[in-house]
C-alpha cells in the first residue's frame, strides 16, 4: 500500500498520544483526518503536519450517527484509531451511577460506535481499526473498578468485531497502556508522591511518554502488519505482566 492509499481518521487526535500520534502517522506518508471535540483544539492538531492533514471535523464520539457520519464522509479510510476516553479513580463505593455512565460512554460506548461505523464503511475495502484500553483491564488495581469495567469491555468487543470482520480483511486490535504522561493523568502526575508510587509500580521504573503509545499504534495501523488481529497489545512498562519487584 503506497503513502497514496494510507488515509487515516484519528478520533481524539489533539489530545496527549494523539498530538505524536499526528506526528508519527503523518512521517510514515499517512493523508489524515482529525476529529475531536472543539475547532480550536483540532486546528492545534493540524498546524504540527499541515500538509498531511485533509481535514478536520468536530465529533462527539459518543454519537453514534455522528461517528458513522464521519466514516460516511471519508470512505477511503484504511486506518481508524479512537483515543477518545477518560481516567476514574475512585473505590466502587464512592463512584455515583453518573461517574459510571460517564466512564462506560467515554470509554466503551465511544469504541462501540467506532466499531460500529468501521463495519458500515471499512468492510468494503478493509484496513485497520485501533482502540484504546488500559492495564488496568488486565491486572486488579485498587480504585479502578469503573474504568477497569469499561476498558474490559473494550477488549472484548475487539475481539469479537475481528472475528466478525476478518473475511473483509478489516482488522481491529488495541493497545492497553500504563500511566502515561498526558494531559489527562495529570491529577496524577503532577502530584510527586503520586507519580513516585506509579513509578515504582511500573516494573520497569517509570510511567510511560506519549509517544510510546502512539508508536504502538501506528504499527497496529501499518499495512505491513496486516496479519495482527484480534489483539490487546500491553505498552505498559510490564505493568500487567511482570513482577519484579
Amino acid at each position: 500500500m503506497s503513502g497514496h492509499d494510507k488515509r487515516g481518521v484519528i478520533i481524539g487526535a489533539s489530545g496527549g498520544i494523539g498530538l505524536h500520534l499526528v506526528e508519527q502517522l503523518a512521517a510514515e506518508g499517512w493523508r489524515l483526518v482529525l476529529a475531536g471535540r472543539t475547532e480550536e483544539s483540532l486546528n492545534a492538531a493540524a498546524e504540527i503536519a499541515p500538509d498531511a492533514i485533509e481535514a478536520t471535523s468536530v465529533v462527539d464520539a459518543r454519537d453514534m450517527q455522528a461517528v458513522a457520519g464521519l466514516l460516511d464522509a471519508h470512505p477511503e479510510t484504511t486506518g481508524l484509531v479512537n483515543l477518545a476516553g477518560s481516567i476514574l479513580l475512585k473505590p466502587a463505593h464512592a463512584t455515583s451511577a453518573d461517574d459510571f455512565a460517564e466512564t462506560m460512554d467515554l470509554n466503551a460506548t465511544t469504541a462501540f460506535a467506532v466499531i460500529r461505523a468501521a463495519g458500515r464503511t471499512m468492510r468494503k475495502a478493509g484496513g485497520s481499526v485501533v482502540l484504546m484500553s488500559s492495564c488496568a483491564a488486565r491486572v486488579g488495581l485498587p480504585n479502578h473498578e469503573a474504568i477497569s469495567a469499561a476498558k474490559a469491555a473494550v477488549e472484548g468487543m475487539t475481539r469479537s468485531a475481528a472475528a466478525t470482520y476478518a473475511k473483509a480483511g478489516l482488522r481491529f486490535n488495541t493497545v492497553a497502556p500504563g500511566l502515561t504522561d498526558t494531559p489527562m493523568a495529570s491529577p496524577l502526575t503532577r502530584s510527586e508522591a503520586s507519580l513516585k508510587a506509579s513509578e515504582a509500580r511500573h516494573p520497569l521504573g517509570r510511567i510511560g511518554q506519549p509517544a510510546e503509545i502512539a508508536r504502538a499504534i501506528a504499527f497496529l495501523l501499518s499495512p505491513e502488519n496486516a496479519w495482527i488481529t484480534g489483539q490487546v497489545i500491553g505498552v505498559d512498562g510490564g505493568l500487567a505482566q511482570v513482577r519484579s519487584r
